[in-house]
């Protein structure tokens, strides 16, 4: 039977005001839609780093981020020296703005080589005696202090630990609360620094990372939510625990708020699921899989997710011994080593992009050449019709559009919107290229929300 509605078509009628059941299932619904609203937030206003570089813990130095940018500019220097040359390593010489993008991996070479660093205890590091791991935390805690000081760290830094297993876990813990202790205490806690923590299989140690950052917070005197985590997604039972449940979005719930990002780990996962070793890579249908399974979890929330790393590194096969020159042919196949290297990293980080994922692991820093040439590659592509599209389509008051053959809804329009966002997060294009493509304002891009465009205009 059809219900009356009021004239503003939102509140029941007369007759069904009164009804307790409907009063009852109201209240419920209203809380349970403002709980779905309080954890989709969508996107935080806050800059999304594009990779995370990983380095051990034995290695790192209060001057890590500058050398590792020096030795990225050496190696373009050395195997890519132009644009020409750059975009032969890539396959991206026909691109039309080729010169545009080597000046601006260049740009970003020399003035910030490396967006986030994750100091590592786990992979990276290995199983040491405990002495000489606190030995290393000690020290990383002195470097960190002296980068801070010397303002040579990356914007996003932080550490990984070790799992959370009954094996590891009290290693991991006292390598944790060293570092954190040792920061507060030398007053260097860096402002955006989070905890990764590997190779999640159950709930539990979602929630012990929880419990054990409150204790380091009430212990140091730090405010609630000061240390925030991110999970690693490297294990089958991430996706779907040991009872058959999904893992991967009660992680939100069980965080306390805490979770800033979740970072596909590629290798572990595929072996994880059996996948031999020579089929091991990021673009395996497997990995597509539970990268999906990610996005779906956390879309609409400000959790930031991350792809994996490419292994095969960008290397030159051959090393000159003291005072000995390299023939024409050594140094040919340096070239074509590295750019073989080059070419299957930019393949991977641009099948990441298309995929949604704009963030992934760097491990060398000859990677940085190729990260940046695929970022600022993948998003001055088309950028000149699809700024067209935007502005046609915000100049429509958001009614539908057709520009050439391509026709545009609403979804689009806030498609449109995150492609510029993320192009300007990248740093492949410039706040002020994007205002001149869409006409939209500063104001109307920091805002994120297409929808708050449109209100804006209506």
């Amino acid at each position: 039977m059809a219900t009356t509605r009021s004239k503003s078509g939102g509140t029941p009628s007369d007759a069904l005001t009164g009804d307790p059941a409907l009063a009852e299932a109201t209240a419920a619904l209203r809380e349970a839609n403002l709980a779905f609203a309080a954890a989709h937030q969508g996107e935080g206003a806050g800059r999304q780093p594009v990779h995370t570089v990983y380095g051990g813990a034995q290695l790192f130095g209060a001057d890590s981020v500058p050398k590792l940018g020096r030795l990225a500019l050496a190696a373009l220097d050395r195997f890519a020296p132009d644009a020409a040359a750059l975009g032969r390593a890539l396959d991206i010489g026909a691109h039309p703005a080729l010169a545009r993008i080597e000046a601006r991996v260049r740009g970003k070479l020399e003035r910030e080589p490396i967006e986030d660093f994750r100091i590592d205890f786990e992979d990276g590091y290995g199983n040491r005696p405990n002495a000489e791991e606190d030995g290393h935390a000690r020290a990383v805690v002195k470097e960190l202090a002296a980068g801070g000081a010397a303002g040579t760290l990356s914007p996003f830094i932080g550490m990984r630990v070790k799992p959370l297993n009954e094996e590891l876990r009290a290693r991991s813990v006292r390598t944790l609360d060293i570092v954190t202790t040792g920061l507060v205490e030398a007053a260097a806690l860096p402002e955006r620094w989070v905890v990764t923590i590997p190779k999640i299989t159950i709930i539990e140690q979602v929630e012990y990372t929880v419990a054990l950052l409150r204790g380091l917070e009430r212990k140091l005197g730090l405010a609630d939510r000061t240390l925030s985590f991110e999970a690693m997604v490297e294990t089958p039972q991430i996706v779907l625990d040991t009872s058959g449940r999904a893992l991967l979005p009660r992680l939100l719930a069980a965080s306390d708020g805490r979770l800033r990002g979740a970072h596909f780990g590629t290798y572990d996962y595929t072996a994880g699921i059996n996948i031999t070793a020579a089929h091991q890579r990021m673009r395996h249908p497997a990995c597509d899989f539970a990268k999906h399974f990610m996005q779906v979890a956390f879309a609409g929330t400000e959790v930031w997710l991350s792809d994996g790393s490419t292994t095969v590194m960008p290397v030159p096969v051959h090393r000159a011994a003291e005072g000995v020159t390299l023939s024409d042919a050594q140094e040919a196949e340096n070239t074509a080593s590295v750019h073989a290297a080059w070419k299957l990293h930019f393949d991977d980080v641009r099948h990441s992009l298309a995929g949604g994922f704009y963030q992934g692991w760097d491990l060398h820093p000859a990677q940085l050449v190729s990260r940046y040439g695929a970022l600022y590659s993948f998003f001055l592509e088309g950028i000149e019709s699809a700024g067209a599209r935007l502005s046609n389509f915000v100049q429509k008051a958001a009614q539908a559009t057709l520009v050439g053959d391509v026709f545009d809804d609403a979804a689009t329009g806030q498609g449109l919107l995150n492609f510029f966002l993320r192009g300007i997060n990248s740093g492949a294009i410039t706040e002020d290229e994007a205002l001149a493509m869409t006409g939209l304002t500063a104001d109307d891009f920091r805002s994120r929300s297409f929808v708050k465009i449109m209100k804006a205009r209506a």
